[in-house]
């Protein structure tokens, strides 16, 4: 089939890297995989702050453009079989797509939408209304989590849904034999305000409390507009034990990970989180909190240990037994790389999405 694809937060093209333009390559790469023509059909960008103002009026005009210019090559041309909206939400909804889909009669298809009702208190309540036309109008909506599946379901239990659990390539990380070394972690995030400063800021204070006759280091990748913030928030541990890696390619993060024993982010936030299904790839145990989406990339007790959220005691007491407990750490090290390298790899989810796409129900006009 020929897929437009659209990702109206974030292109797959958008040269700053991050998990929405990861996630948005893996799928195009699942659909290639299994024989589809896809191709990004806009770069334009949806999101906005405010639900109205200046901001919003200026995308409202550049929306209608955007739709004009497509319909326009559309009707001298071939159309698309389906339009491919990779995680609309409220701040950056689908402008174009679901207009596109009726005046031409195109299956719409969403992943990972997300619906909030606690928005609609927020001023957004215009904006979720419309959001959740978009969502009902939808062929299909495939989730990545029960948390997403389960707020679609709640907000209207007509929205049709598929799931399609979070997957990565790992190729990169596969082809590299581990040589974990004892007391050596790592972690990968970016370095920005919110819940990833949460998280270094919950990692740093456990890691504090850690006895300091355990020979343990950090290796940390990553790199933001919040790397004086993060640093300072490990400014009294004795920096010997923490090598700053700043950003770094694919390649370099998979052999920084593959020589280490354990993969530590608290995961404050997080949808999901690819990077926790790329350390286990390199075959590394993962100690995060059970928060938000984490729980549907870390198996707790069996490729890692989840701790209750904002427990700092209890994460720092993951850390010394699975710095201790090496029959555990690896048994738990060779689940991991199982599970992310084959349960979660990019074939058998490219198998799953191809079969979504190729069973599309009729869609609400």
């Amino acid at each position: 089939m020929k897929i437009a694809f659209y990702s109206p937060l974030k292109s797959p093209n958008h040269p700053v890297p991050s998990g929405d333009r990861l996630m948005a390559r893996l799928l195009m790469k699942a659909m290639r995989l299994s024989g589809h023509e896809v191709e990004v059909v806009s770069e334009l960008r949806s999101f906005v702050r405010e639900p109205d103002g200046e901001d919003a009026q200026t995308l409202k005009i550049a929306a209608e453009a955007e739709r004009d210019k497509i319909a326009t090559t559309w009707a001298t041309g071939e159309t698309p079989d389906i339009w491919f909206c990779y995680h609309p939400y409220y701040k950056a909804r689908d402008l174009l797509g679901p207009v596109l889909c009726r005046d031409f009669n195109i299956p719409y298809v969403t992943a990972e939408a997300s619906y909030s009702p606690k928005r609609n208190t927020m001023g957004w309540g215009a904006v979720q209304a419309e959001l959740l036309a978009d969502l009902h109008f939808a062929a299909v909506n495939i989730c990545f989590t029960k948390r997403d599946h389960d707020g679609l379901e709640k907000a209207d239990v007509n929205i049709r849904c598929a799931m399609l659990p979070p997957f990565i390539d790992a190729c990169a990380f596969a082809k590299i034999l581990p040589s974990p070394t004892r007391y050596r972690l790592a972690t990968v995030a970016m370095m920005r305000p919110g819940d990833k400063l949460s998280s270094y800021q919950a990692l740093a204070n456990a890691l504090k409390t850690v006895p300091s006759d355990l020979p343990w280091t950090l290796d940390i990748i990553g790199d933001g507009p919040e790397r004086e913030a993060v640093h300072g928030f490990f400014n009294e541990i004795d920096q010997s034990r923490i090598i700053w890696h700043g950003e770094q390619k694919a390649e370099k993060i998979a052999d920084i990970l593959s020589c280490a024993s354990l993969y530590v982010w608290p995961g404050h936030g997080e949808a999901y989180g690819l990077a926790y299904m790329e350390a286990q790839a390199a075959g590394l145990a993962v100690i995060a909190e059970r928060i938000a989406g984490v729980p549907e990339v870390v198996r707790d007790g069996e490729t890692g240990i989840l701790t209750d959220p904002g427990d700092v005691k209890a994460y720092a007491d993951a850390l010394i037994k699975l710095m201790t407990e090496d029959d555990l750490r690896q048994t738990m090290a060779t689940n991991a790389r199982h599970f992310a390298t084959v349960e979660r790899s990019l074939e058998n989810a490219a198998i799953t999405l191809n079969k979504i796409l190729k069973n599309l129900p009729e869609q609400t006009s």
